[in-house]
């Protein structure tokens, strides 16, 4: 396993980590205890990243975490959560409810600090409450020791340089934003660079898109978008490509980038990932897929505020 420094934290994570809205049935319903399964597998590949949020299965992702983790050494596995999102609970950035979720979350996880906390999404808010509340929050439960680094997530990239413009950060979480067919995070990496910023790519897989079967039914992209990305993984599966391989290859051979967040439940997997990172990639099936992706590439959809994206 290749492990990267996460911008001036020194904090080193795996090349590939695993994301864990999977253990919260997101994509579809899972058997727990093969979720537990995917993650020790995981540990013993030499990942050593795990990201979560409570707004993933309604905290089931981070109470399946939370079980899976449980006797494992603390120092064997970097854990960062969100707050601010809370799926069927509802939406809380104030400073208050940050730290009250803040605490039930650690709970949940059993440990008694978090690596990384994210404002989650933050396109869906007034972006000034979370620089003037929950960033301020943050940082007070960092100085007391709770937690180890701060940052922000979501979908539009235009948040970023927006509250880069008035706080310092540690860490960015982008998801979809760079892999097959959207390679527009790039354009941001000299900037957050600049900041000593530790970068997390998510998604490389496009929630779904950059897979044979598909993506889910609430997957947000317009169907042309859809479309095109089935047509693409459809001409792979007929060469004996999986698109998944060539996606996951792809969007881990970016140095730049700390980590790549890959979702799953499963062992098999798992263990598949691995496997195909060590692995070249087929560059030839990759300009290809490129060139096929290419009239949407410069696309994507609306998440959150009209004014935030």
């Amino acid at each position: 396993m290749e492990y990267r420094t996460l911008g001036n934290t020194g904090i080193s994570v795996s090349a590939l980590s695993m994301g864990a809205s999977s253990l919260g049935g997101v994509f579809q319903a899972i058997d727990e205890h093969e979720g537990i399964r995917a993650v020790h597998v995981a540990l013993d590949a030499g990942v050593n990243h795990f990201d979560v949020a409570p707004a993933y299965g309604a905290t089931v992702a981070e109470t399946v975490l939370g079980r899976a983790l449980h006797g494992v050494a603390r120092d064997r596995y970097v854990l960062s959560t969100k707050v601010g999102q809370y799926d069927k609970y509802g939406v809380d950035f104030s400073a208050t409810g940050v730290r009250a979720k803040l605490h039930e979350s650690m709970q949940r996880l059993g440990v008694e600090y978090l690596d990384i906390v994210y404002c989650h999404d933050i396109e869906y808010v007034d972006i000034d409450m979370v620089i003037n509340e929950t960033l301020p929050a943050l940082r007070q439960a960092q100085r007391e020791g709770l937690i180890r680094q701060v940052g922000i997530s979501g979908y539009p990239l235009a948040i970023y340089p927006r509250v880069l413009a008035v706080c310092d950060l540690d860490v960015v979480l982008s998801y979809c934003h760079l892999m097959i067919g959207n390679t527009r995070l790039l354009d941001l990496i000299p900037q957050f660079e600049s900041h000593g910023l530790g970068i997390v790519n998510a998604a490389p897989l496009g929630m779904g898109l950059l897979t044979r079967q598909g993506p889910p039914a609430w997957h947000p992209a317009p169907a042309h978008i859809k479309a095109c990305y089935a047509e693409a993984a459809a001409f792979c599966a007929a060469h004996g490509v999986d698109i998944a391989q060539l996606a996951i290859q792809y969007s881990v051979a970016h140095p730049q980038v700390a980590t790549t967040l890959v979702s799953t439940a499963s062992p098999a997997h798992i263990t598949a990932n691995l496997a195909w990172l060590a692995q070249p990639i087929d560059t030839q099936m990759l300009a290809e897929v490129m060139t096929m992706l290419a009239p949407v590439s410069s696309e994507s959809w609306q998440t959150g505020r009209p004014e935030n994206n």
